[in-house]
């Protein structure tokens, strides 16, 4: 796949996340995929994503840096939103805080099979 075709295929699959388009899902994220190390499969990805979206209502993926090369995918994505209760063990309340995901994917067959993701928990500390 060139890097033309993985970055559109990246923002086809940040387009069905911000419209919650679940069944369309499995055409973007293979079926035995890992997250940060651990298998948790196309049904745990999915369910991870549902909680996020119910948890922050107001959830929007924005794309702010893409890189691609033949199978990986390194993102940087922010993220402006007001997550209900608590949210990474702090105590956000509806509270609107903006921060960033670096993100990091592995494709084959035009499929997510790793995810390395980590949250800039500080800068959403620093807003509350």
């Amino acid at each position: 796949m060139t890097q033309a075709d993985l970055s559109g295929v990246y923002r086809d699959y940040i387009a069905c996340l911000n419209q919650q388009d679940w069944p369309k899902l499995g055409q973007f994220v293979d079926d035995a995929v890992c997250h940060n190390g651990r298998q948790i499969r196309l049904s745990g990805y999915r369910q991870m994503l549902e909680r996020d979206f119910h948890e922050i209502p107001d959830l929007h993926f924005n794309i702010q840096l893409l890189i691609c090369d033949a199978c990986y995918v390194a993102s940087r994505l922010s993220f402006d939103c007001s997550p209900r209760g608590t949210f990474l063990g702090l105590d956000i309340n509806g509270k609107r805080v903006s921060f960033a995901e670096n993100v990091f994917y592995e494709f084959r067959a035009k499929k997510i099979v790793q995810v390395w993701s980590v949250i800039d928990k500080a800068a959403i500390e620093a807003q509350l």
